[in-house]
């Protein structure tokens, strides 16, 4: 769920929430400076809140002052005790159906009650530490219920925006639609429509072609949403249209929350028990995955124990003010993050501003009418169904799941939704923990090929026999079975087939793809014909951790051929075609890639690279020697850039660092200039004497984090260093100043498999994300 409420840069300044070891050495910025950041952004954020806060509080049927209390109290307590310190707290939209029907068969109080009741659950989880155990909920259920809120909230506002009052159910309001949509109210039909013209339009203004874009940039730093209630605000006052406004009731008349009577609970104890778990499930995921999101988006890790504890004693604080039920939210935290904060006081000062606005600004916000507010809740509900999760769901063959949940929120509320949604998933779980996929190939040899795929199970015992019996009784055949589960039923069955197979004269063979023999052969005998290898894991996957490899031979040589088995079983069948194209037509890459010789760094795994796609040079440090330069080690690195750029004619240079690399280590350690005669390396690392200079005159930065330590400071200086001595390569600079070249800096941390690149104006080293187009900014030269 988002609303595009600023355009303002992302804060590149978390040091608040940035580990100890990330700031140790780097200097902390003063306090006049994060409040020079942090101030602004309260504001932004705080014009959001007050009208988001009242179209909740309206969509509810609770107090609209209820909804001021759980903004104020959001920042003020959430956002001072918060683990995720740019997380902005505050009224749910996920909550509305939930604290709705609460209202309406409860009561305010009860709900109050239920409220104080949830925060106290949560404060209960996050001291035992068990967050991220929210975090296990499959995405497509918590995007349904998203979704199935969503829509429920948008046809409930459309009441109101059409002039007249939601029904009691969503299925009551899409029933009464038609009849409302025959007669609407045409003044709060006018207002509605022209604030759902502004929140829809007003973040367009900034592609606007020419000078119009560039003043709709500056005109876009105000919220969508208060220019939306303020346009609809002003045409009702200055047509004088008579419409149903805010009744804001004076502070004295605001109730704090009381103890209901203990008849009243005994009565209803298990449906309010069953309230208090949703309340608290609800508003606990959409918390901590709105934090994840922030900790993203700042690239900085929070702690979600301790966000979830603040959410707990938030709810508390505003159940007893009479506030609604609080959770951190993705609309109030992006629209934090992008308008600059720094750190908590951002949040705290939006609670602030809020609380002062409510008490000063009552007469002003009565005149704003009930269909602007319910124009900007519809907004924010159909937004809730977002398309990019419904595409990623799909994807990810989930697309039921979201669907059931989606329709059981609608039709049957939150918790029963939620069920139906969790019952489908763990449908369909099975379904795939069951289905097993058996293809019978026939080889050119007039050999067959059995794949199986899939946990071969009791319940893939008709399938698979079906699939044997249509070979061949004389025929050569192999049983390759993907590794996964096998169970009694179905080991009987291929052997027990193979027994027979065998018998009518045909050979078998039975291999995993684990190379796990005895899986299949419980008398070790080997039917592929080599020795069982030390892996125990995928073809693909023994780079992953040396825990997947067994230690049992000295002997690196043996690891080596093994690998080379299964290239040869499994990866050379796939790129054989594409390999002997190459082989006829020649090389042709489009990039020379230069980076360090260190065995962590696979270039085809981080640059999702095949053959034929990047010439590869690899040395200690990645390091590029001055052309011509005296007591230069050797020309090889000159030579090959020499190649790449003349014959080869690639079209881009990236020079490539990486955390923790011995080289600079050793560059800071002083090997270089040891006394004696020099070393092959030593030789070798005086031509990174250049990146110690810069280091000292101008080290270079990330984008958005400080550098863990000096050495990571020379790693990344050491790239731009390099980059620099390409361009004195005659070659380089020519191609560069003919702009048909393009020199690019990037550094890979291991520890967050995180790749950064250079953007040559800042000299700041900025994330790749996946969130950004291709064509995101100037990155590199």
């Amino acid at each position: 769920m988002t609303l595009d409420i600023s355009s303002a840069p992302i804060a590149s300044d978390t040091t608040d929430h940035a580990p100890p070891e990330a700031t140790r050495g780097v200097p902390r910025p003063s306090g006049r400076a994060l409040l020079a950041k942090d101030l602004p952004a309260s504001v932004a954020v705080f014009l959001i809140a007050v009208p988001f806060s009242l179209g909740i509080a309206l969509a509810t049927g609770a107090p609209l002052t209820s909804g001021l209390v759980s903004a104020a109290v959001g920042g003020l307590v959430a956002g001072a005790l918060s683990g995720t310190p740019l997380q902005v707290s505050g009224p749910s939209a996920a909550l509305t159906v939930i604290t709705a029907g609460l209202i309406a068969q409860y009561g305010w109080q009860i709900t109050c009650t239920v409220t104080i009741a949830a925060g106290l659950l949560q404060l209960l989880l996050g001291s035992l530490r068990i967050a991220r155990t929210a975090l296990a909920v499959s995405p497509a259920i918590v995007h349904g219920m998203l979704a199935g809120v969503g829509l429920t909230i948008a046809i409930a506002q459309l009441h109101v925006v059409l002039g007249g009052s939601p029904q009691s159910s969503a299925l009551a309001n899409l029933i009464a639609l038609p009849q409302q949509l025959s007669g609407p109210h045409l003044p709060a039909l006018a207002v509605g429509v022209v604030a759902i013209t502004v929140l829809c339009g007003w973040p367009r203004l900034a592609r606007l072609p020419g000078s119009a874009g560039q003043i709709g940039s500056r005109l876009t730093r105000v919220p969508a949403a208060l220019v939306a209630v303020a346009a609809g605000t002003a045409l009702s006052v200055g047509l004088g249209l008579t419409l149903a406004r805010v009744e804001l009731p004076s502070w004295g008349e605001h109730g704090l929350a009381s103890m209901p009577s203990p008849a009243l609970l005994g009565a209803h104890w298990p449906t309010l028990l069953a309230a208090v778990l949703t309340v608290t499930a609800v508003a606990s995921v959409e918390s901590l995955l709105s934090a994840v999101a922030v900790d993203r988006m700042t690239h900085q890790p929070g702690d979600l124990d301790r966000e979830l504890r603040s959410q707990g004693a938030a709810n508390v604080v505003t159940g007893l003010l009479g506030g609604l039920p609080i959770a951190g939210g993705a609309v109030r935290s992006s629209a934090n993050v992008r308008a600059g904060a720094a750190t908590r006081w951002s949040a705290v000062l939006h609670g602030l501003w809020v609380l002062l606005a409510a008490v000063a600004l009552t007469g002003g916000l009565r005149h704003i009418p009930l269909a602007a507010l319910a124009a900007l809740v519809l907004v924010v509900g159909v937004q809730m169904v977002s398309f990019a999760h419904i595409r990623r769901v799909h994807r990810h063959r989930e697309f039921p799941v979201y669907l059931a949940t989606v329709l059981g929120v609608f039709l049957l509320g939150v918790p029963l939704g939620v069920t139906v949604g969790g019952s489908v998933a763990v449908l369909l779980a099975l379904y795939r923990l069951t289905r097993a996929h058996v293809e019978v190939l026939a080889e050119p040899d007039g050999s067959y090929l059995v794949r199986t795929h899939g946990p071969l199970t009791f319940a893939a015992v008709p399938r698979l026999s079906r699939a044997l019996a249509l070979i061949p009784g004389n025929a050569r055949v192999t049983v390759c079975h993907d590794g996964s589960f096998l169970d009694h039923a179905a080991y009987e069955q291929l052997h027990a087939w193979r027994t027979g197979h065998q018998a009518g004269g045909g050979r078998v063979s039975l291999l995993t793809e684990r190379h796990d023999d005895e899986v299949l052969d419980p008398d070790g005998t080997v039917r592929s014909g080599s020795s069982p290898g030390p892996h125990r894991c995928r073809a693909w996957t023994p780079w992953m951790g040396h825990h997947c490899i067994e230690q049992s031979s000295d002997d690196p040589h043996l690891r080596l051929l093994d690998g080379v088995r299964g290239f040869q079983q499994h990866t050379a069948p796939l790129v054989r075609q594409e390999l002997a194209r190459l082989s006829r037509e020649g090389q042709t890459p489009s990039q020379l890639f230069l980076t360090c010789s260190d065995s962590r760094l696979v270039t085809s795994m981080i640059t999702n690279s095949g053959p034929g796609d990047l010439f590869t040079v690899r040395n200690v440090g990645n390091l590029v020697p001055a052309p011509y330069e005296p007591g230069a080690a050797d020309d090889s690195v000159a030579a090959a850039v020499q190649y790449a750029v003349e014959v080869l004619q690639v079209r881009s240079i990236t020079v490539c660092g990486h955390s923790g690399c011995g080289a600079m280590k050793a560059l800071l350690d002083g090997v270089h200039e040891a006394p004696g005669p020099p070393t092959p390396l030593a030789r070798w690392l005086r031509n990174g004497r250049g990146a110690l200079s810069r280091l000292k005159r101008a080290p270079a930065e990330f984008e958005g984090r400080p550098v863990v330590d000096l050495v990571e400071q020379l790693c990344i200086t050491n790239v731009v260093q390099q980059l620099d001595q390409l361009l004195a390569n005659p070659a380089v600079e020519r191609r560069v100043e003919e702009g048909s070249l393009r020199l690019v800096g990037m550094y890979f941390d291991f520890a967050t498999a995180q790749t950064y690149v250079l953007d040559r104006e800042s000299r700041r080293f900025a994330p790749v994300s996946v969130d950004l187009p291709e064509d995101c900014g100037p990155l590199a030269a």
